[in-house]
């Protein structure tokens, strides 16, 4: 099993910016992929950044491309989300999720096997 824990979540003013961190522990060599999702009030999680283990390889949805930014650590087993420049509508419980699935970064929530808490981020205008 891998469990995964984030943190740095909070309530900041638009324009400003956040550092989420995912720590993972336990069999972290199962870990291909760590992705990063949001739920908003009464919206299905969407994916918003995944990036390889090993590091390397990212993606972004459209909406938050050239503001957030994903890694990973797979020496210290762990994954930062930085979200710069952030809006209203970014406000959502954000969760850290890891795939034991290799090849494509996957989007759908239903690929990912491990899952965090969630952290709440809250952006007000």
């Amino acid at each position: 099993q891998v469990q995964l824990v984030e943190s740095g979540g909070g309530l900041v003013q638009a324009g400003g910016s956040v550092r989420l961190s995912c720590a993972a522990s336990g069999r972290t060599s199962r870990i291909s992929t760590v992705g990063w999702f949001r739920q908003a009030p009464g919206k299905e999680r969407e994916f918003v950044a995944g990036t390889s283990w090993s590091g390397g390889r990212t993606k972004y949805i459209d909406s938050v491309k050239g503001r957030f930014t994903i890694s990973a650590d797979n020496i210290k087993n762990t994954s930062h989300l930085q979200m710069n420049s952030l809006k209203p509508e970014d406000t959502a419980v954000y969760y850290c999720a890891a795939s034991r699935q290799w090849g494509n970064i996957p989007t759908p929530a239903r690929a990912y096997d491990y899952w965090g808490q969630g952290t709440q981020v809250t952006v007000s205008s």
